[in-house]
């Protein structure tokens, strides 16, 4: 084992680290400054660090890790193909991406990503990062984490400078914008660059329906379809959005589907 992936702790006195981690980039100048911030860090009992995915899959075939710091523009194997054969694991790790672009971020929340953080990284952005490891996987090998993590996937939101992982379960409807998508949760919208077509595809099977050509709703939080003078909209939070005419049968079908499925409960 190389020495740059040698196995490194904060040392046999600190009692209070618990996390095993792996960090990987290509580059040694970022791959050293991420190993300091998490090595500085009280949580993290063990570090490992790899140079690409070769070396990060002879790590994780010694033994476990919690989480992987991982860059995504690597030579071989990427970081995102990376992920997805860590996902296939008994017992994945989180995922943290660590990278220098912002184009990955759609393809990181629909692998689960615990978090995105943008390069230059600091430390208290990274510790961040490990809060979120920690809230989301108490018992980063129990089935029943790993179940919530899938069925209720994170997406990765801009806000000064910070990646935020925003539920899919917190978004009650989606607005298009460009080919950008606005997400309306109970406190607010969230710009992300992806478009409503993508999502209208990738969330299908967790009850969003699309509605109008602009339009993506939770159907389950549809508290009204009213007919108005230009046609049909729907009442989700007191907010009504517009119902095309294309989408309206389907729309009446769902709605009463679903409630003949409340009714026989």
């Amino acid at each position: 084992m190389s020495e740059r992936n040698e196995r490194t702790g904060l040392g046999a006195g600190n009692v209070s680290g618990f996390l095993r981690v792996l960090a990987v980039d290509d580059e040694p100048p970022a791959l050293d400054e991420l190993a300091y911030h998490l090595r500085a860090d009280p949580r993290v009992a063990r570090l490992h660090t790899a140079g690409d995915a070769t070396e990060a899959l002879r790590v994780l075939r010694d033994g476990d890790v919690d989480v992987v710091f991982l860059d995504i523009r690597m030579p071989g194997l990427d970081g995102m193909e990376l992920a997805r054969v860590l996902r296939r694991f008994a017992r994945p790790p989180a995922i943290v991406f660590v990278t220098a672009y912002d184009d990955g971020a759609v393809d990181a929340f629909d692998l689960g990503a615990t978090d995105y953080v943008r390069k230059p990284v600091r430390a208290e952005r990274l510790a961040e990062s490990l809060r979120r490891v920690i809230g989301s996987r108490v018992v980063p090998s129990h089935p029943a984490a790993l179940a919530r993590t899938e069925e209720d996937p994170t997406i990765p939101i801009e806000l000064a400078g910070t990646t935020r992982m925003l539920p899919r379960s917190a978004v009650r409807w989606v607005e298009a914008q460009g080919d950008y998508a606005r997400l309306h949760t109970a406190d607010g919208s969230h710009l992300v660059r992806v478009s409503l077509a993508t999502l209208a595809e990738r969330w299908a099977d967790a009850g969003f329906v699309r509605i109008h050509r602009s339009y993506l709703v939770q159907l389950k939080l549809i508290a009204e379809l009213r007919l108005v003078n230009s046609g049909y909209v729907v009442v989700i939070d007191g907010s009504e959005l517009p119902v095309s005419r294309r989408h309206t049968r389907e729309l009446k079908d769902k709605l009463v589907r679903a409630a003949k499925q409340d009714w026989t409960r």
